[in-house]
């Protein structure tokens, strides 16, 4: 795979590069390589997320499924207390005011059927590091346990507990994500921003 010589390489840190087999693209959103993969026509692609930008133009490049793009993942924060899983909920709705979070999630305050109650904040699986680092630099913390991944979001919906209180969060994104023919329209740039 051959990529261009990119200007200012530090602002593709985080996007991807999708490779077409005849060419590739690189500064794709994670939204925009979700519907490449989505198409007929692209369904064969492959992507790679822009771990780091070197100053000399050098990308660190991770593969990643495209099945990753298709998945949510979420971390599941349990509780006991009808009091204290409103605090949880609470503090991590006040984080995502005091520090937008990475991407679009959502946020669930939910009772099992014995009493147990969980904070879940469900968002798509492929931006599971960026929203496990965002809860690291925030402080977020809970005095239950929690779980995290595919998975135990997988189980969460299966389950099927009432849910209490809900609340969209919303990600900053600075690169605003093209769809459809915009999207298609770009396909033959080499960079993509």
């Amino acid at each position: 795979m051959k990529l261009p010589k990119l200007e200012n390489p530090d602002r593709y840190q985080g996007l991807y590069v999708f490779d077409f087999g005849d060419h590739a693209g690189v500064g794709f959103t994670a939204e925009e390589v979700a519907e490449l993969f989505d198409s007929e026509r692209y369904r064969q692609g492959k992507a790679y997320k822009i771990q780091r930008a070197f100053p000399d133009g050098r990308l660190e490049l991770r593969a990643v499924p495209a099945a990753n793009f298709q998945l949510e993942a979420g971390m599941l924060f349990y509780s006991t207390d009808e009091a204290t899983a409103r605090g949880d909920f609470k503090r991590l709705v006040n984080l995502a005011i005091r520090s937008t979070p990475p991407c679009r999630a959502k946020v669930q305050l939910a009772r099992y059927a014995d009493d147990k109650l969980v904070v879940a904040m469900v968002y798509p699986a492929e931006r599971d590091a960026d929203v496990s680092a965002w809860l690291l630099d925030g402080d977020y913390r809970t005095s239950g346990p929690a779980e995290g991944g595919i998975g135990a979001v997988e189980r969460y919906y299966g389950d099927r507990p009432e849910i209490l209180e809900t609340h969209q969060l919303f990600g900053t994104d600075e690169n605003v994500s093209r769809t459809g023919r915009e999207l298609i329209e770009s396909i033959p740039l080499a960079v993509q921003r």
